[in-house]
């Protein structure tokens, strides 16, 4: 009897190839770019991805204070976070965060795309978020990812 037998390969981390992208967030849109950097990260974009294992590439972000927003995003979309005390509710809106802490913007957006477990949490330590133009990884050979 002549039959084909056909196996499904799974990535395992001998398989996977990781490349280093360096992304310019002058004047790209926020949450449109975050989302494709996400898809990158998690390596949606590589044929042999696989759901349970981490297939994605690292990034680097640079100018991340040119970033935009739409709309009147800028002025009211606001960034909460909970210092652990009573009453420590925090509220900051993006121009005042872009203004003191412009790699926060970023790192939230991208972080809420991951998955929420220890895999996610890998995934994101493969993401590097600068607010100016100088980076310390020349020696990985980032190529530009253009979107």
């Amino acid at each position: 009897m002549n039959t084909l037998s056909f196996r499904t390969k799974s990535a395992n981390d001998a398989y996977v190839k990781r490349d280093w992208h360096i992304v310019d967030a002058t004047n790209l849109t926020l949450g449109r770019v975050c989302a494709k950097m996400a898809a990158i990260l998690r390596g949606k974009n590589k044929p042999y991805y696989t759901p349970h294992t981490d297939c994605g590439d690292y990034i680097i972000v640079i100018n991340a204070e040119k970033i935009s927003l739409t709309g009147n995003k800028m002025q009211e979309k606001e960034y909460m976070h909970y210092t652990g005390f009573p009453g420590g509710q925090r509220i900051e809106l993006a121009k005042d965060l872009i203004r003191r802490r412009p790699e926060v913007l970023i790192e939230k957006a991208i972080k809420g795309m991951l998955p929420k477990n220890r895999l996610g949490r890998a995934m994101y330590k493969k993401l590097f978020v600068y607010a100016g133009s100088e980076h310390p990884h020349a020696a990985q050979k980032p190529q530009p990812l253009t979107f």
